[in-house]
């Protein structure tokens, strides 16, 4: 199977500082779909023999080079081997056309990246697990309820990002008339698009801030569109998805079986996020009626607000101690897991 060529950036661009502590690589591999991902792989300096590995993406409209990056740098510094990548269509990663989403194919990038890191040499086949940040934590859950390989899953600040599409912002367009008018609008830019002969970009965080702009809208200009997570190549520093990006999550739901998920999850929010309630109602969901809700955990963090979880906040909000025992006890070799 062949990869496409990628134009990956060799010096470090992270928005976090470069660590002493990890060996750091770009790495390139294929999803199912033949689109080539590309990734950068994380390994603690002075490791030996095979470790535990953890795949590491998100948030959603986000490169690799932001919070994705910093979460698996700091977790190859405690001992794991870890992998950020950028989806499908997005970063350095291949496919066409660019700025595209899709349930599908994003749940297979994290399948794919726990492909890769079943065959990469100094990685355990047996412990691995992922983490998704903001829209990559609902489809996290949705990837540790198809992927029995995946043996600990961590969904940080987590959106379900069929639910906000279809519904709206705290499902305030729960309506069959609403989904219509949006429905219409997205099939009257498809040709729109056609006729243009390129892809209309739906604009990323607005910039300027409007003044009555929503305390959530400014939270993530905070993150995005300032030095302290600005990055060039992100879609949502810059220009956006394409209007008709994440047409499909309007129809096509995830997190349908998440409470037949056997392996272990834990679900981490700021209590004073916009966003918390697709964690609560995700959790709830996944343990009602389950019979493997005992290593399942929803953790709530006082006082963090949604994109505390990107970077800290400059809170230290992001609980890596209890990333590190949450993963050390379920990749540990006595894992438990439900056979």
């Amino acid at each position: 199977m062949k990869t496409e060529n990628l134009n990956l950036t060799q010096e470090w661009d992270k928005t976090f500082p470069k660590s002493d502590k990890v060996e750091h690589s770009k790495v390139t591999f294929l999803n199912r779909y033949g689109i080539t991902l590309a990734g950068d792989l994380y390994i603690p300096r002075h490791a030996e023999g095979r470790l535990p590995a953890i795949a590491v993406c998100g948030p959603f409209g986000a490169v690799k080079e932001q919070c994705s990056g910093l979460y698996a740098q700091t977790m190859a510094e405690r001992g794991f081997l870890t992998l950020a990548f950028d989806p499908s269509f997005t970063g350095e990663s291949g496919g066409m056309p660019r700025y595209m989403a899709s349930p599908d194919i994003n749940t297979e990038d994290f399948m794919a990246a726990v492909d890769f890191l079943s065959l990469q040499e100094g990685a355990d086949p047996r412990r691995i697990g992922i983490i998704g940040i903001c829209g990559w934590g609902g489809l996290a859950l949705n990837t540790a309820a198809l992927d029995t390989r995946v043996k600990a899953t961590v969904a940080a600040t987590m959106y379900d990002m069929s639910r906000v599409n279809a519904k709206g912002y705290f499902d305030s367009e729960d309506s069959e008339e609403a989904r219509y008018a949006k429905r219409s609008a997205l099939c009257a830019q498809r040709l729109e698009d056609l006729k243009a002969g390129e892809y209309k970009l739906g604009g990323g965080v607005v910039d300027p801030l409007p003044e009555d702009a929503p305390f959530f809208v400014k939270d993530y200009y905070d993150y995005y569109k300032t030095p302290r997570g600005y990055h060039p190549r992100s879609l949502n520093s810059n220009g956006g998805w394409n209007v008709i990006g994440c047409e499909s999550f309007l129809n096509q739901p995830i997190l349908q079986y998440t409470n037949e998920i056997r392996s272990a999850v834990l679900v981490i929010h700021g209590d004073a996020a916009h966003s918390c309630y697709f964690s609560r109602d995700a959790y709830a969901d996944m343990v009602k009626g389950s019979k493997y809700s005992e290593n399942k955990e929803l953790l709530l963090i006082p006082g963090a607000v949604h994109t505390d979880l990107y970077d800290g906040g400059g809170k230290n909000a992001i609980p890596f101690d209890k990333l590190e025992s949450f993963f050390t006890e379920y990749l540990g070799e006595k894992e438990k897991e439900h056979e």
